[in-house]
Formats: C-alpha cells, sequence, structure tokens
C-alpha cells in the first residue's frame, strides 16, 4: 500500500532546464517474441551495443566456437518455439498465483483500460483544460492518499511547472499518480509524491507506475532518482528498487532537496538496460526457458544402458568419467579448480589478474568494447562482446562471485576474437598469446590446477 510519502521543495532552487510537452503519453511495447531477444537477456555476460534480432543461427554459424557453457542456438531455438506455440502453453485471462504484481496492470493497459501520461502545469502554453482536470485529480488522489501532508502543499506541487506528474488513468479518471522533479543538471530526480487511490490499490498498479516511470527516465537520460519515504512507504520504495545506499554524491543533491525529520532518504539507480515495464514478463520467460531446457536434459539421463561387465573379467576399479552415460549427467570430476570462498581473497586474487592481464602487450585490442566504426558487422557475428573495460566494472561492483564468472568473461574475449578475425590477423594473434599468459596467471594464483 503506498502511504504517505513525505518529500521536500526548496523554492530558491534553479529553474529546471529540461523541457516537456505538457502530455506525454506512455505506450506500452510488448517484447518482440523471439528467440534471440530472450538469449541476450538469459546470457548474464551479453554486453556492448545491442542489435536488431535476427534470423535463427544456420547450420554453418552453429559450426563456430563458443564459450564452454554456452547452449546451442539450435537448441535454443527448438525451445523458443514451443514455449511459443499456444497449444503447449495455452494463454489464459487468469492469472496463476506466481504472477508478478504488476502483470494485471500489465495486462489492462494493454487492454486499454488503463492509460499512462506524463503531465504538467505550463506558463508557456495555454492551459489544456484535459490536463488541467487531471491535475485537479491528482491533487485529491494524494490529498486522500496522503493526510499528513498538508493540501496547500500538495496544490502547490502538483501545479508548480518545475514539476511532472505520471498520471495513472482508468475509465476516463485519475486513480494514481507519481508527481516527481527533473534535475537534469545534477543527474537525478525527486519522487515528491507517490500514490493510487485507495480502492484501486494491490492490483500492481503501484509497481507498472513506478516502471513506467523509470523507462520514462531512461529516455531522458537520467538515471537515479531519490525521494524521502516515512515508515509506511520504505516497504514499497524497497520493493521498487530503492534502498538506503545512496548512490548520488551529497553534494549534488544537498540544497536541491529538503531534508525531513522523521523520514528516510531513499535512492534507486536506474540500469538503461532494462526494459522494466517488461522486466517481469522476461524473467517469466526465462524461467519458462530454463524449465524446458532442464527438462530435455532429464530424459537424456533417464536413459537405461547395459550393466557394467568388466568386473567379471577381474577389473577391480574403473574411472568413475568411464562409466557410461555419466558424463552426460553433468559429472564433473573434483578437484579441477579450488573455488575460494572468502569473496575479499577472490577479489583480491581477481583484481591481480586482471591488472597483470591489462598491463600485458597484446592486451590493447581488448581493452575497449568494440566500436561498429572500426569492425563492421561485428554485433552481427558476435552476440555476445566481452572487453577487458566491462570486466573492469563488473570486478568493481562485486559481479564476479566465483572464479567461473571471472574465467567464462575472459575466455569469451578470445572466442570471440577468434570467431570474427582470420588466423593470419594480427587480433587472432594477439588473443592467442593474451589467452596463454592468462591461464599462466589463473594457476599460479591456484585457481586451477597446474
Amino acid at each position: 500500500i503506498l502511504q504517505n510519502i513525505v518529500c521536500g521543495h526548496i523554492s530558491h532552487v534553479p529553474p529546471n532546464s529540461f523541457s516537456f510537452p505538457p502530455d506525454d503519453s506512455i505506450k506500452c511495447h510488448p517484447p518482440p517474441d523471439n528467440s534471440e531477444y530472450f538469449l541476450l537477456l538469459l546470457h548474464i555476460l551479453t554486453v556492448g551495443e545491442k542489435r536488431k534480432p535476427s534470423e535463427p543461427l544456420t547450420q554453418e554459424e552453429n559450426k563456430r566456437p563458443r564459450v564452454v557453457g554456452d547452449i546451442p542456438m539450435d537448441l535454443i531455438n527448438e525451445v523458443m518455439a514451443t514455449i511459443a506455440d499456444p497449444a503447449a502453453i495455452p494463454e489464459t485471462s487468469l492469472l496463476s498465483a506466481h504472477s508478478a504484481r504488476d502483470e494485471a496492470a500489465r495486462l489492462e493497459e494493454r487492454r486499454g483500460v488503463i492509460e499512462f501520461h506524463v503531465i504538467g502545469n505550463s506558463l508557456n502554453q495555454k492551459p489544456n483544460k484535459r490536463i488541467l482536470m487531471w491535475l485537479v485529480g491528482l491533487q485529491n488522489v494524494f490529498s486522500h492518499q496522503l493526510p499528513r501532508m498538508p493540501k496547500e502543499y500538495i496544490t502547490r506541487l502538483v501545479f508548480d511547472p518545475k514539476h511532472k506528474t505520471l498520471s495513472l488513468i482508468k475509465d476516463g479518471r485519475v486513480i494514481g499518480g507519481i508527481c516527481f522533479r527533473m534535475f537534469p543538471s545534477q543527474g537525478f530526480t525527486e519522487i515528491v509524491f507517490c500514490a493510487v487511490t485507495s480502492n484501486e490499490q494491490v492490483k500492481g498498479y503501484g509497481t507498472h507506475l513506478m516502471n513506467h516511470l523509470k523507462e520514462y527516465h531512461i529516455k531522458h537520460e537520467i538515471l537515479n532518482f531519490l525521494t524521502y519515504a516515512d515508515e509506511y512507504a520504505i516497504g514499497y520504495f524497497k520493493k521498487q528498487g530503492f534502498s538506503k545506499d545512496i548512490k548520488v554524491p551529497k553534494a549534488k543533491y544537498v540544497g536541491y532537496i529538503k531534508d525531513y525529520e522523521g523520514a528516510t532518504l531513499m535512492g534507486c539507480e536506474l540500469n538503461p538496460s532494462i526494459p522494466y515495464t517488461e522486466f517481469s514478463v522476461i524473467i517469466k520467460k526465462q524461467k519458462e526457458i530454463i524449465k524446458k531446457l532442464i527438462e530435455r536434459k532429464q530424459a537424456q539421463i533417464r536413459k537405461v544402458y547395459p550393466g557394467l561387465s568388466c568386473f567379471k573379467e577381474g577389473v577391480r576399479q574403473i574411472p568413475i568419467e568411464s562409466i557410461p552415460g555419466i558424463r552426460e549427467t553433468g559429472w564433473k570430476p573434483m578437484g579441477k579448480g579450488k573455488e575460494l570462498k572468502d569473496p575479499d581473497q577472490l577479489y583480491s586474487s581477481l583484481k591481480t589478474i586482471l591488472q597483470h592481464v591489462k598491463s600485458h602487450q597484446n592486451a590493447w585490442p581488448f581493452m575497449e568494447p568494440v566500436k561498429k566504426t572500426e569492425a563492421p558487422g561485428y554485433y552481427q557475428v558476435i552476440r555476445f562482446p566481452m572487453d577487458l573495460k566491462t570486466m573492469s566494472e563488473r570486478l568493481k561492483s562485486r559481479y564476479y562471485t566465483t572464479r567461473k564468472l571471472f574465467m567464462a568473461d575472459m575466455q569469451r574475449i578470445f572466442t570471440n576474437c577468434r570467431e570474427y578475425n582470420p588466423p593470419e590477423s594480427e587480433y587472432y594473434k594477439c588473443a592467442n598469446l593474451l589467452e596463454k599468459f592468462f591461464y599462466t596467471k589463473i594457476k599460479e594464483a591456484g585457481l586451477i590446477e597446474k
């Protein structure tokens, strides 16, 4: 339940330099039902520029080298065809008990039951009657749902031209909204009020509102939210990705937003790669893909093999890996690498290795993401780009929780290079030499057996 969000406003703040039309309608675009689109999100290793989904891989493309652990594209295409088949997974208008919070709201938006509009008062244009009526409706919703806030204060901010409101419209009337003020020069937006009328709560509208607001700000290249929340609102904001760990430097927001006693400052950093309004759909699709892949794997390992006859011939023991079907179950020999349990120790080891790799004389082609201008068609050939700069950023953010994640990213750099460049090229040779150096350092660190 959205309740009592306490946020500040200061009259001497410089005018907002960002301009908006008085009514920015927001449309819902479902993600393309395409295997490659979901594969891009299924692989956490995906970085670099996005490209348009293309046709399934040909047989020749499937023969290209790939990173160990990658799922073959022909299998992905086959699974995607299965889960896209209405006969296999029939659609229903009923929501399951495990549906995402915003699923009902998203379906209503697609059916045209609800609409989202970014609106605000304007001193430069003649007031639009419909927008003014919506602003009055928003003022009423905020006043009823946020009783601790003075009505005059709410009215002043809702009608302040510096503030905008993402309004939720149902059957032509306002049922909720998020009032905010953007500070482009400071790199953040302050969320002032957030509420949904009481008889429309617990329907996923609050989550869907916030997801639309996130996409709106990604479009306008502002990637941080700040808000002051009282004890009743903290739970809601946590569910929307907010935390008390503020990423915006204090110098950026002090003097721009007002500090309130008894309220908690919370922030949310946006990821421009995430389609927030469709995020739960993508996660659901990923789960379906993984479930189908597991089912296929289980079907393979259910195969019955004949009993071992070697013991009748006097053999006392055999290697485990020689047992028919054992490798197909996913079994791997023990002791093929040391997994560091201490996160700080792992971070330190990986940081040292990465520094050595970046300092190597053959690392220069891999320091930055590949530029489209320098390598035409690169992103049509290489599905999952990787580079040392991205690895440094991932290491800094503590993405590498295991050595395997780190090694997979590094291996992808070398595999991608050999896939795109001919064997006689300098890039190809650099990849081979740097790969050899990398595995030497990994062995020296004790992360794999020598």
